[in-house]
């Protein structure tokens, strides 16, 4: 795989049982670009510990007077050298391309399961870590599998170059070959704590991620409230605990990175000390230890990438983690579903609450409970995001639809709908039966003041739905993000629309003149509405109360403010003491209705006595 090549048509079934299983899948998944970059990375690594070797005959050949021999060296060096700068060259290109393409499959993967598990996702997982996932951990995830390809090749050359020097000069080369292994290791013991630092300094990242997330996405809220100062300074508190965690997290690392520079130094001057001896005892040449002594101040180099190895394992080992736990959720359906593929058309019923919702008619569900209602609606569009009895359409379980046709047929607008960043038109431009067009079901929403706003507000054209909405329709009001929202729902014109609370942030006026666009546009077929506001309650055909997610009443609005009084404490927002006062009022009058009853009954009682007297 190459970086023209991607995206990937098929980013693959990750192993998402831990994350060193993830990495090792990762890494199964690009042997090529692996072998590709190993093999780049010997070329160049043994290039360059070649060259002590060419300085070494080189010096000899000065020392015996051998023009021959020198000009030789000579040539190797040049060929070293040119293997020095071709394998570092394509070396950086296999890993880079390994990095990119191992950060986008991972990618894929994430977008892929945001895709499927829907809102899921977000009520399993904090937005803010789910951000962070895809941006940081993506980028540490990419630098291990880049890495690893690099530090087979150094190990690879070590163990090359210390069975060269032995074989080339065994006195110096088993100190050498002692020696190496001890510096590689040598920082062993001191990577569980430095593991611990950087996942403490990950854990307090994400935190302050999610909280900028938070903070951003209400900012407009925590205005009008005036908390906004509030929630910056808990920002700026999370900030620092980053800050401090990364500044421990250096520390340690700061020190592996001292012992990798002090071990190696001691060991040149062990090998130095006893070559000296060695050469004035006879036993080598001058041009032996110049070779030892270079070969060993080379081999330097290879051995950092033990340190960046440790330190890419180090960060990626949670990143992984992380990663790996958001992959590993899974839906409570199957997408695929058991039926064919089809689109019924017909009553929808819920058997949990015992709610139906007639074809063909507009139905309003009062709850007392908001989450409650979110539920259930949710629920009403099939395949939930928790597990329980499927709905019903027509007598056909949705969730037993293949997740496309259940969306086809059941359309669920949440409480929050989310508006992407693009022109008005491309908002708009959803898979859609075709009978409901954009005008009729802009005026439908009442949407004519967000065109005149969206008009004046672009200032490279006067045509409304081609100005450019910003990420989440940030630059429109509450009320104007929400009108938007049902228009793009209008338009799809399915067979059952599910409306979460559509008009809670406009005022009266305009929920009424939506309430009456709703119902002429949708005329015809099924449309259930959750809300709790009078004006949409009028304009329904039947009224449902639920309470305590089972169906306690059914009716008119206007019949069920007179006989249900949970009803009405929903809908007039009713507290308990004044429902309680009403009651006993009501009891009062009962009370004394009664008395006057047995007063008259009594009076007669005694005028028949009298009569008979």
């Amino acid at each position: 795989m190459q970086i023209q090549d991607l995206p990937y048509p098929d980013p693959g079934v990750p192993d998402a049982r831990s994350g060193p299983r993830f990495l090792w899948w990762l890494g199964r998944n690009q042997l090529g670009g692996q072998f590709k970059s190993l093999a780049w990375g010997l070329l160049h690594f043994v290039s360059v510990c070649a060259l002590p070797f060419c300085v070494g005959l080189a010096v000899q050949a000065v020392v015996d007077r051998s023009g021959s021999r020198l000009a030789l060296t000579g040539g190797l060096m040049a060929l070293c050298g040119a293997g020095i700068a071709v394998g570092d060259t394509f070396l950086h290109r296999a890993a880079v391309t390994n990095w990119i393409t191992a950060a986008a499959r991972v990618q894929q993967l994430l977008a892929r399961q945001a895709a499927h598990l829907g809102s899921a996702l977000t009520r399993r997982v904090a937005a803010g870590e789910v951000v962070a996932v895809s941006t940081g951990d993506v980028e540490k995830i990419g630098w291990f599998v880049e890495a690893l390809s690099r530090f087979l090749a150094a190990a690879l050359t070590v163990v090359v170059v210390c069975v060269g020097l032995f074989v080339y000069q065994p006195a110096l080369g088993v100190v050498v070959a002692v020696g190496m292994p001890v510096l590689a290791v040598s920082v062993l013991p001191l990577l569980p704590r430095a593991t611990r630092r950087a996942d403490v300094q990950r854990e307090k990242a994400g935190r302050a991620t999610e909280l900028a997330s938070d903070t951003v996405a209400g900012l407009r809220v925590l205005r009008g409230i005036g908390g906004e100062e509030l929630f910056l300074d808990r920002y700026r508190r999370a900030s620092q605990e980053v800050r401090h965690a990364a500044v421990s997290s250096a520390r340690m690392w700061s020190l592996i990175s001292a012992i990798q520079v002090l071990l190696p130094g001691l060991l040149l001057i062990v090998v130095v000390w006893h070559g000296v001896h060695l050469a004035r005892e006879g036993r080598i040449t001058v041009g032996e230890l110049v070779t030892v002594y270079s070969a060993v101040m080379v081999m330097s180099y290879p051995l950092r990438h033990f340190e960046e190895i440790a330190m890419a394992y180090s960060f990626s080992r949670p990143s992984a983690r992380r990663a790996a736990r958001v992959l590993s959720l899974e839906r409570v359906t199957d997408t695929v579903g058991t039926r064919a593929a089809e689109v019924p058309a017909g009553d929808l019923y819920d058997p949990a609450t015992g709610l139906l919702v007639p074809s063909g008619r507009f139905t309003a569900v009062v709850c007392g409970d908001p989450d409650a209602a979110g539920r259930l609606a949710e629920r009403l569009g099939g395949h939930p995001a928790e597990a329980g009895t499927s709905v019903l359409l027509d007598g056909v379980a949705l969730d037993e639809l293949p997740l496309a046709s259940a969306r086809t047929a059941v359309l669920v607008q949440d409480k929050d709908p989310v508006l992407l960043s693009g022109s008005l038109r491309e908002l708009l431009d959803v898979p859609s039966s075709g009978a409901v067009g954009a005008a009729e079901a802009l005026a439908a929403a009442q949407c004519g003041d967000v065109l005149v706003a969206l008009a004046q507000g672009s200032l490279d054209t006067d045509d409304p739905m081609d100005a450019r909405i910003t990420e989440r329709g940030r630059s429109l009001s509450g009320g104007q993000r929400q009108r938007l929202a049902l228009a793009r729902s209008l338009i799809t014109d399915p067979e059952v629309l599910v409306l979460d609370e559509p008009t809670s942030a406009v005022d009266s006026h305009t929920e009424a003149r939506i309430a009456d666009g709703v119902r002429k546009l949708r005329a015809g077929r099924t449309t259930a509405v959750f809300t709790s506001s009078p004006l949409l309650l009028d304009q329904a055909d039947r009224v449902v109360l639920v309470h305590e997610d089972e169906v306690v009443a059914v009716g008119t609005h206007r019949d069920l403010l007179r006989s249900e009084p949970r009803y009405r404490a929903v809908v007039t927002r009713e507290t308990e003491e004044e429902t309680a006062l009403q009651n006993a009022v009501s009891d009062e009058a009962a009370l004394r209705s009664t008395l006057d009853d047995h007063d008259v009954a009594l009076r007669g009682a005694l005028e028949e006595i009298e009569e008979t007297a």
